[in-house]
Protein backbone atom coordinates (compact mmCIF):
# COMPACT_ATOMS: atom_id res chain seq x y z
CA UNK A 1 0.00 0.00 0.00
CA UNK A 2 1.37 3.09 -0.80
CA UNK A 3 2.11 6.31 1.49
CA UNK A 4 3.59 9.95 1.64
CA UNK A 5 4.73 12.31 4.25
CA UNK A 6 2.18 14.66 5.56
CA UNK A 7 3.30 18.34 6.09
CA UNK A 8 3.91 17.46 9.98
CA UNK A 9 5.87 14.04 9.27
CA UNK A 10 2.88 11.72 9.55
CA UNK A 11 3.35 8.77 7.04
CA UNK A 12 -0.48 8.40 5.12
CA UNK A 13 -1.08 5.69 3.17
CA UNK A 14 -3.61 5.58 -0.03
CA UNK A 15 -4.91 2.63 -2.43
CA UNK A 16 -5.33 2.75 -5.54
CA UNK A 17 -7.77 0.77 -8.04
CA UNK A 18 -8.33 0.87 -11.30
CA UNK A 19 -7.42 3.11 -14.57
CA UNK A 20 -8.32 6.33 -15.86
CA UNK A 21 -8.49 9.27 -14.50
CA UNK A 22 -7.64 9.76 -11.25
CA UNK A 23 -10.47 10.36 -8.37
CA UNK A 24 -9.09 11.28 -4.90
CA UNK A 25 -11.44 9.63 -2.42
CA UNK A 26 -12.02 10.49 1.20
CA UNK A 27 -13.90 8.56 3.34
CA UNK A 28 -15.98 9.79 6.52
CA UNK A 29 -16.06 8.46 9.88
CA UNK A 30 -13.40 8.80 10.54
CA UNK A 31 -12.37 5.48 10.21
CA UNK A 32 -10.96 2.74 7.82
CA UNK A 33 -11.36 3.57 3.95
CA UNK A 34 -11.83 -0.11 3.33
CA UNK A 35 -15.64 0.26 3.80
CA UNK A 36 -15.86 2.25 0.89
CA UNK A 37 -14.77 -0.86 -1.21
CA UNK A 38 -14.58 0.07 -5.43
CA UNK A 39 -17.39 2.44 -4.94
CA UNK A 40 -19.63 -0.38 -6.58
CA UNK A 41 -17.78 -0.75 -9.29
CA UNK A 42 -16.67 3.33 -10.13
CA UNK A 43 -12.78 1.66 -10.44
CA UNK A 44 -13.84 0.49 -13.92
CA UNK A 45 -14.20 3.72 -14.92
CA UNK A 46 -11.71 5.68 -13.51
CA UNK A 47 -8.58 5.22 -11.04
CA UNK A 48 -9.73 5.34 -7.36
CA UNK A 49 -7.03 6.86 -5.41
CA UNK A 50 -8.40 6.31 -1.53
CA UNK A 51 -7.25 8.04 1.30
CA UNK A 52 -6.65 6.47 5.12
CA UNK A 53 -7.12 9.70 6.82
CA UNK A 54 -4.71 9.90 9.71
CA UNK A 55 -5.05 7.15 12.63
CA UNK A 56 -7.76 5.11 10.48
CA UNK A 57 -6.23 2.05 8.08
CA UNK A 58 -2.74 1.89 7.51
CA UNK A 59 -2.22 5.43 8.06
CA UNK A 60 0.10 6.47 11.03
CA UNK A 61 -1.31 7.63 14.33
CA UNK A 62 -0.32 11.66 14.86
CA UNK A 63 1.84 12.59 17.45
CA UNK A 64 -0.06 15.91 17.59
CA UNK A 65 -3.58 14.87 18.69
CA UNK A 66 -5.55 18.31 17.70
CA UNK A 67 -4.50 17.38 13.65
CA UNK A 68 -7.30 14.93 13.43
CA UNK A 69 -9.40 18.66 13.18
CA UNK A 70 -11.77 18.21 10.15
CA UNK A 71 -9.71 21.60 9.24
CA UNK A 72 -6.65 20.15 9.64
CA UNK A 73 -6.99 16.70 7.62
CA UNK A 74 -7.46 19.62 4.51
CA UNK A 75 -3.87 19.93 4.72
CA UNK A 76 -3.47 15.82 4.19
CA UNK A 77 -5.87 16.27 1.08
CA UNK A 78 -2.92 18.51 -0.45
CA UNK A 79 -0.03 16.84 0.59
CA UNK A 80 -1.69 13.94 -1.09
CA UNK A 81 -2.30 16.00 -4.16
CA UNK A 82 1.43 17.39 -4.34
CA UNK A 83 2.34 13.61 -3.73
CA UNK A 84 0.59 12.22 -6.73
CA UNK A 85 1.85 15.33 -8.60
CA UNK A 86 -1.22 16.43 -10.11
CA UNK A 87 -1.68 20.08 -10.64
CA UNK A 88 -5.86 19.91 -10.03
CA UNK A 89 -7.88 16.84 -8.63
CA UNK A 90 -11.24 15.53 -9.11
CA UNK A 91 -12.16 14.97 -5.19
CA UNK A 92 -14.57 12.91 -3.94
CA UNK A 93 -15.57 13.01 0.22
CA UNK A 94 -18.41 10.41 1.50
CA UNK A 95 -20.25 11.37 4.50
CA UNK A 96 -17.92 12.86 7.44
CA UNK A 97 -15.05 13.23 4.35
CA UNK A 98 -17.66 15.20 2.36
CA UNK A 99 -16.80 18.13 5.65
CA UNK A 100 -13.52 17.32 4.84
CA UNK A 101 -13.70 18.24 0.92
CA UNK A 102 -15.90 21.33 1.16
CA UNK A 103 -13.39 22.75 2.76
CA UNK A 104 -10.55 21.82 1.14
CA UNK A 105 -12.60 23.03 -1.98
CA UNK A 106 -12.65 26.39 -0.12
CA UNK A 107 -9.23 26.94 0.83
CA UNK A 108 -7.41 25.17 -2.42
CA UNK A 109 -10.31 26.37 -5.06
CA UNK A 110 -7.99 26.50 -8.43
CA UNK A 111 -6.71 22.94 -7.36
CA UNK A 112 -9.76 21.68 -7.90
CA UNK A 113 -11.37 19.87 -11.14
CA UNK A 114 -14.63 18.47 -10.26
CA UNK A 115 -16.43 18.03 -6.82
CA UNK A 116 -18.21 15.07 -5.99
CA UNK A 117 -20.30 15.09 -2.50
CA UNK A 118 -21.49 11.42 -1.43
CA UNK A 119 -24.30 11.35 1.62
CA UNK A 120 -22.29 14.50 2.71
CA UNK A 121 -21.83 15.89 6.26
CA UNK A 122 -22.99 19.40 6.56
CA UNK A 123 -21.11 20.30 9.14
CA UNK A 124 -18.68 22.31 7.51
CA UNK A 125 -21.58 25.02 6.04
CA UNK A 126 -23.55 24.80 9.30
CA UNK A 127 -26.61 23.28 7.98
CA UNK A 128 -28.90 22.13 10.89
CA UNK A 129 -31.30 18.99 10.72
CA UNK A 130 -33.85 19.09 12.47
CA UNK A 131 -35.60 16.06 14.46
CA UNK A 132 -39.00 16.22 12.75
CA UNK A 133 -37.29 15.65 9.51
CA UNK A 134 -35.03 13.26 10.35
CA UNK A 135 -38.80 11.22 11.84
CA UNK A 136 -40.21 12.18 8.25
CA UNK A 137 -37.78 10.42 6.66
CA UNK A 138 -37.73 7.70 9.13
CA UNK A 139 -41.32 7.06 8.65
CA UNK A 140 -41.42 6.39 5.17
CA UNK A 141 -40.02 2.77 6.10
CA UNK A 142 -42.74 2.08 8.44
CA UNK A 143 -43.93 -0.95 6.87
CA UNK A 144 -40.50 -2.46 7.62
CA UNK A 145 -40.09 -5.31 10.06
CA UNK A 146 -37.48 -3.63 11.79
CA UNK A 147 -39.58 -0.33 11.88
CA UNK A 148 -40.96 0.04 15.50
CA UNK A 149 -37.80 -0.92 17.73
CA UNK A 150 -35.47 1.49 15.20
CA UNK A 151 -38.13 3.98 15.14
CA UNK A 152 -38.27 4.09 19.49
CA UNK A 153 -34.29 4.34 19.40
CA UNK A 154 -34.12 6.90 17.00
CA UNK A 155 -37.17 8.87 19.22
CA UNK A 156 -34.67 8.56 22.14
CA UNK A 157 -32.03 9.56 20.10
CA UNK A 158 -33.96 12.44 18.88
CA UNK A 159 -34.95 13.76 22.24
CA UNK A 160 -31.41 13.25 24.03
CA UNK A 161 -32.09 10.19 26.17
CA UNK A 162 -30.82 7.50 23.77
CA UNK A 163 -27.66 5.49 24.73
CA UNK A 164 -24.97 3.78 22.88
CA UNK A 165 -27.20 0.51 21.78
CA UNK A 166 -29.60 2.69 20.51
CA UNK A 167 -26.97 4.00 17.53
CA UNK A 168 -27.14 0.24 16.42
CA UNK A 169 -30.44 -0.18 16.77
CA UNK A 170 -31.30 2.60 14.26
CA UNK A 171 -28.95 1.42 12.03
CA UNK A 172 -31.33 0.06 8.90
CA UNK A 173 -32.15 3.49 8.83
CA UNK A 174 -29.02 3.98 7.11
CA UNK A 175 -29.85 1.38 4.65
CA UNK A 176 -31.42 0.95 1.63
CA UNK A 177 -32.03 -2.72 2.21
CA UNK A 178 -31.37 -4.41 5.76
CA UNK A 179 -30.02 -7.46 4.37
CA UNK A 180 -26.86 -9.34 5.45
CA UNK A 181 -24.58 -7.63 3.64
CA UNK A 182 -26.00 -4.44 4.69
CA UNK A 183 -25.22 -5.81 8.32
CA UNK A 184 -21.64 -6.72 7.57
CA UNK A 185 -21.09 -3.14 5.86
CA UNK A 186 -22.64 -1.60 9.13
CA UNK A 187 -20.05 -3.53 11.42
CA UNK A 188 -17.23 -3.06 9.41
CA UNK A 189 -17.61 0.62 8.68
CA UNK A 190 -17.59 1.36 12.51
CA UNK A 191 -14.74 3.76 13.94
CA UNK A 192 -11.81 2.05 15.16
CA UNK A 193 -9.73 5.45 16.81
CA UNK A 194 -12.42 7.30 19.19
CA UNK A 195 -10.33 9.71 19.57
CA UNK A 196 -10.04 10.84 15.57
CA UNK A 197 -13.91 10.41 15.83
CA UNK A 198 -14.14 12.76 19.18
CA UNK A 199 -11.34 15.36 17.87
CA UNK A 200 -12.77 15.50 14.26
CA UNK A 201 -15.39 17.97 15.33
CA UNK A 202 -13.65 19.70 18.01
CA UNK A 203 -13.39 23.47 18.89
CA UNK A 204 -12.56 25.30 15.78
CA UNK A 205 -13.04 22.68 13.44
CA UNK A 206 -15.61 24.71 11.24
CA UNK A 207 -15.76 28.22 9.86
CA UNK A 208 -19.40 27.52 8.02
CA UNK A 209 -19.55 31.47 7.35
CA UNK A 210 -16.25 31.77 5.43
CA UNK A 211 -16.83 28.61 3.96
CA UNK A 212 -20.37 29.30 2.40
CA UNK A 213 -18.41 32.71 1.21
CA UNK A 214 -15.79 30.99 -0.33
CA UNK A 215 -17.98 28.16 -2.32
CA UNK A 216 -20.30 30.90 -3.69
CA UNK A 217 -16.91 31.72 -5.50
CA UNK A 218 -16.27 28.22 -6.50
CA UNK A 219 -15.86 27.43 -10.76
CA UNK A 220 -15.17 23.63 -10.25
CA UNK A 221 -18.87 21.66 -11.30
CA UNK A 222 -20.25 19.86 -8.00
CA UNK A 223 -22.09 16.68 -7.86
CA UNK A 224 -24.04 16.00 -4.67
CA UNK A 225 -25.77 12.61 -4.17
CA UNK A 226 -28.18 11.91 -1.76
CA UNK A 227 -29.88 8.20 -0.57
CA UNK A 228 -33.60 8.94 -0.47
CA UNK A 229 -33.54 7.17 3.02
CA UNK A 230 -30.54 8.38 4.41
CA UNK A 231 -31.78 9.91 7.88
CA UNK A 232 -27.56 11.32 8.48
CA UNK A 233 -27.67 13.46 5.31
CA UNK A 234 -31.79 13.66 4.16
CA UNK A 235 -32.60 15.17 0.58
CA UNK A 236 -33.81 18.18 1.68
CA UNK A 237 -31.03 18.89 3.85
CA UNK A 238 -28.46 17.88 0.83
CA UNK A 239 -30.67 20.04 -1.58
CA UNK A 240 -30.02 23.02 0.59
CA UNK A 241 -26.47 22.04 0.41
CA UNK A 242 -26.73 22.62 -3.63
CA UNK A 243 -28.07 26.21 -3.59
CA UNK A 244 -24.61 27.14 -1.87
CA UNK A 245 -22.20 26.31 -5.51
CA UNK A 246 -22.57 28.16 -8.14
CA UNK A 247 -22.36 25.25 -10.49
CA UNK A 248 -24.41 22.19 -8.66
CA UNK A 249 -25.97 19.34 -9.63
CA UNK A 250 -28.39 17.29 -6.93
CA UNK A 251 -29.19 13.62 -7.12
CA UNK A 252 -31.55 11.87 -5.09
CA UNK A 253 -31.03 8.13 -5.55
CA UNK A 254 -34.31 6.02 -5.48
CA UNK A 255 -33.74 3.60 -2.34
CA UNK A 256 -30.90 4.45 -0.83
CA UNK A 257 -29.34 5.25 2.16
CA UNK A 258 -26.76 6.40 3.67
CA UNK A 259 -24.06 4.39 1.19
CA UNK A 260 -26.04 4.29 -2.18
CA UNK A 261 -22.57 2.17 -3.86
CA UNK A 262 -24.26 -0.67 -1.80
CA UNK A 263 -28.11 -0.24 -2.25
CA UNK A 264 -27.77 -0.03 -6.51
CA UNK A 265 -24.42 -0.06 -7.62
CA UNK A 266 -25.12 0.19 -11.34
CA UNK A 267 -27.14 3.53 -10.64
CA UNK A 268 -24.21 5.08 -8.76
CA UNK A 269 -21.73 4.11 -10.37
CA UNK A 270 -23.83 5.59 -14.12
CA UNK A 271 -24.55 8.86 -12.07
CA UNK A 272 -20.69 9.85 -10.99
CA UNK A 273 -19.26 8.66 -14.25
CA UNK A 274 -21.67 10.78 -16.18
CA UNK A 275 -21.17 13.95 -13.99
CA UNK A 276 -17.41 13.16 -14.27
CA UNK A 277 -17.31 12.69 -18.33
CA UNK A 278 -19.75 15.21 -19.17
CA UNK A 279 -18.62 18.03 -16.80
CA UNK A 280 -14.78 16.49 -18.03
CA UNK A 281 -14.53 20.29 -20.59
CA UNK A 282 -15.46 22.82 -17.59
CA UNK A 283 -12.07 24.42 -16.35
CA UNK A 284 -11.76 26.74 -13.58
CA UNK A 285 -9.19 29.22 -13.05
CA UNK A 286 -5.69 28.02 -12.67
Amino acid sequence: MPTFCASDGTRLAYRETGAGTPLVCVPGGPTDSAYLGILGGLSAHHRLIVLDLRGTGRSAIPEDTSSYRCDRLVDDVEALRAHLGLPRIDLLGHSAGANVVTQYAARHPERVERLVLVAPGLRAVGIEIAGETRRELARLRKDAPWFPEAYAALEAITEGRGGGTDWDVIAPFFHGRWDEAARQHHAHARPADTQAVALFGAEGAFTPVATRAALATLSAPVLLLAGEYDLNSPPTSVAEFAELFPVASLVVQPGAGHHPWLDDSGRFVETVSAFLDLSGGRRGPG
